[in-house]
């Protein structure tokens, strides 16, 4: 079996990197395992983002009113939660052979030591992978994307939609 492509997606807040991995995994025919994250809103006011699991379950991964030392800005971030939920799911995808898909490498995700190593991991794997991952300059991130075996792409509000065949391609090869 050939070691599937490693794609990371890259660009600012806001550009549409989640939309984009959502539309390239619903056209994909072919099992993924993994997550995304939303905003949550209450009255109109971003409260904090939801983890979705491609399995179905969906959880908290930060939130204003979480009480934790792990915060980013106004959001305390509930790492256990995301642990327990999120490398699970991955792990059982690369059992699997199925599609990894994680949206996102960032900031909140890698508060979690574990997390990190299971990243490690899916990119050492035969698997496929498709992640989104922070823009900024991270030390861990870009370990990541100077990778050799992984390609760096910039997501622009210009290039978001004709990227979703691209990707596709890449994905189906």
């Amino acid at each position: 079996m050939a070691i599937g492509p490693k794609l990371l997606l890259c660009g600012p807040p806001g550009v549409g990197k989640t939309t984009l991995l959502q539309r390239v995994v619903r056209e994909l025919d072919r099992p993924a395992k993994g997550f995304y994250t939303q905003e949550l809103r209450e009255r109109g006011t971003r409260v904090g983002f939801s983890l979705n699991l491609l399995s179905g379950r969906v959880l908290t991964l930060s939130h204003v009113n979480i009480k934790s030392r792990h915060r980013v800005g106004k959001y305390g971030v509930d790492v256990e939660t995301f642990e327990n939920a999120a490398c699970p799911e991955i792990e059982a995808g690369l059992e699997a052979g199925a599609l990894i898909v994680i949206d996102e490498i960032g900031k909140m995700e890698l508060f979690s030591e574990r997390f990190r190593r299971v990243v490690l991991q899916a990119l050492r794997s035969r698997c496929p992978l498709l992640a989104t991952i922070l823009q900024k300059s991270h030390p861990f991130t870009d370990v990541l994307k100077a990778r050799l075996d992984v390609e760096v792409m910039p997501v622009t509000v210009a290039s978001r939609d004709r990227l979703v065949g691209a990707l596709v391609d890449k994905l189906k090869s």
